[in-house]
């Protein structure tokens, strides 16, 4: 009964927010997942107005809009989101806001190029940012797509992308560095959710999900005793639980595997679907990823 008054007061919210006018003149920019904040913060700068509806440790596929959060997005000049049906709880709420400037992050990608998933209605996997070359894309269509908001500081948005950019090419870089350096026979990662595919093509792993590519859908006893096999057949030596799933199914795998006389750890704690704390290096897109990458070669070597 909630979500249905929920809803039908969106549109009311929406018309008496939009009327609202900011002090400081900016345009307000909301973003959904923390990467997409970061991503717009280091382009824009304090040129814009920015608020992120999802923090650490938020799961984007369960994500549902809070009251608080309609006036967010009601007051919005243009929202940025991932796309691919991520925020899949979210579209409802954003087929009411036909007023609203809605831009698809995904929208800079070549849907060839992506990773297929009969999971999301999209048909593609969303988790796009585990590709530095794709997030590279973003930056370029987010510059843009700014520019084209604000025409008088576009040379500031387009300094700061160049910028940012660099920043991405160094990452990659590092990135191949020290995957390098772990023999192609461990490249094998097991996770709370199949969110890493695009890491792993790019970098030659074999990527595991226990839930498979949404957390929307439970891990069931056969599931974990099927991996829990792979894992003993593979001579997997770490598996990972992520910072924005609970734990307890990876807990479970490692008891199913350890049962059966093979030893495997818990190599430590990704970051997915969410960036770590605001104000922390994990805290960045650059920093998390390099994060995962530290943790993940230096538990499987």
């Amino acid at each position: 009964m909630k979500h249905i008054l929920f809803l039908l007061i969106l549109p009311l919210a929406f018309f008496n927010c939009k009327n609202e006018k900011n002090a400081n003149g900016k345009l307000n920019v909301v973003t959904t997942t923390s990467m997409i904040t970061d991503l717009v913060k280091n382009i824009a700068g304090d040129h814009i107005n920015l608020q992120g509806l999802m923090g650490s440790g938020v799961d984007p596929h369960l994500y549902k809009a809070s009251e608080g959060d309609v006036s967010k997005l009601a007051n919005a000049d243009i929202i940025f989101y991932n796309g691919l049906h991520l925020e899949g709880k979210l579209v409802e709420v954003f087929e009411k806001m036909k007023q609203i400037k809605t831009i698809a992050i995904s929208d800079a990608l070549d849907k060839s190029t992506l990773i297929g998933s009969e999971y999301f209605a999209s048909n593609y996997d969303p988790h796009i940012w585990f590709n530095t070359d794709y997030w590279i894309q973003a930056t370029q269509f987010v510059v843009q797509k700014l520019a084209d908001a604000i025409p008088e500081q576009e040379q500031v948005f387009k300094a700061n992308g160049a910028k940012y950019i660099k920043q991405l090419e160094a990452l990659k870089l590092e990135i191949q560095t020290a995957v390098s350096t772990l023999p192609k026979e461990k490249r094998i990662l097991v996770t709370a959710h199949d969110a890493f595919n695009y890491f792993g093509k790019a970098y030659g792993f074999e990527v595991v999900g226990l839930q498979g590519l949404s957390t929307a859908t439970e891990a069931g006893v056969q599931d974990v005793q099927k991996l829990s096999n792979f894992i003993i057949e593979n001579h997997v030596k770490a598996i990972f639980i992520e910072s924005s799933v609970p734990k307890r199914t990876i807990e479970a795998l490692q008891a199913a595997v350890n049962s059966k006389g093979h030893n495997v750890t818990i190599g430590g704690s990704l970051y997915s679907d969410a960036l770590g704390n605001s104000g922390t290096i994990e805290g960045t897109y650059i920093g998390m990823f390099s994060y995962n990458v530290n943790t993940i070669v230096n538990a499987l070597k």
